[in-house]
């Protein structure tokens, strides 16, 4: 069974922005009791009291019994606004537990065994698609984490939620065999890739070479001498004068 914290609350003669304002002066936090068909309460706790929770970690699957004088509400915890600079909660929703006490909540996901999959020791990457599954389960059940294994698992493989042992109980929210998390081959995936951008490579080294060579290709034809011509001066050097022609 899950641990019930209890925490001390404040009734607050009236709602709205300014109040909310007031509450904050006192060191303390606003908050809405509402759910399970009853008029919505509006209460104020203690900041430190909902600090030294909210640290804890787990504040939004964790079961609160929050005592309004004599009167206490079983509660857990829907949204949680916090500063953007301090990072404390400035204000909290919670939800009422009806008497049922399925409650629907968030229950993140672990995995194990990573160096014991085939697949991830070959290159592959694990592509988490979900980090938390939305269960129903009742309040006093919650799992801390839903464990799955990567024991053996290949490239290519996906796992799906029916594979996630849960308890008595505790059912998913989505009624479909959704994946949860899949072995990717990214390894594979660079290697065609590489061999891809090669093959583009290869196919555009030889119109640059044909161009290069073009212009040595003309120097070349140039060069040759035209029929009957005399030929061309080595570089550098004079072309040698013609003979005088011999006295008779």
């Amino acid at each position: 069974m899950s641990e019930i914290i209890e925490i001390k609350a404040t009734a607050r003669p009236r709602a709205g922005k300014g109040a909310a304002r007031q509450a904050r002066r006192e060191g303390n936090v606003p908050a809405v009791i509402y759910g399970d068909g009853q008029p919505a309460e509006i209460i104020a706790i203690n900041g430190n009291d909902l600090w030294k929770q909210f640290i804890k970690g787990h504040f939004t699957s964790s079961v609160f019994d929050i005592a309004v004088g004599s009167n206490k509400i079983r509660v857990i915890p829907r949204d949680v606004q916090v500063d953007p600079v301090k990072d404390h909660p400035i204000h909290v929703d919670f939800l009422r537990i009806g008497k049922d006490g399925v409650i629907r909540v968030s229950v993140p996901v672990r995995f194990t065994n990573h160096t014991l999959s085939p697949g991830l020791k070959r290159g592959g990457v694990l592509n988490i698609v979900r980090h938390d599954v939305e269960v129903f389960c009742p309040y006093d059940r919650i799992p801390p984490f839903f464990e799955i294994n990567l024991e053996g698992l290949e490239i290519g493989r996906s796992i799906h939620i029916s594979s996630v042992a849960m308890p008595d109980g505790v059912t998913p929210v989505i009624a479909r065999d959704f994946t949860v998390a899949t072995i990717a081959g990214a390894k594979k995936d660079e290697e065609e890739a590489t061999a891809a951008g090669a093959a583009e490579g290869g196919a555009g080294a030889p119109a640059g070479d044909a161009k290069a060579a073009a212009p040595a290709a003309g120097a070349k034809a140039g060069a040759a001498p035209a029929k009957g011509a005399a030929p061309a001066a080595a570089a550098g050097k004079a072309a040698p004068a013609a003979k005088p022609a011999a006295k008779k």
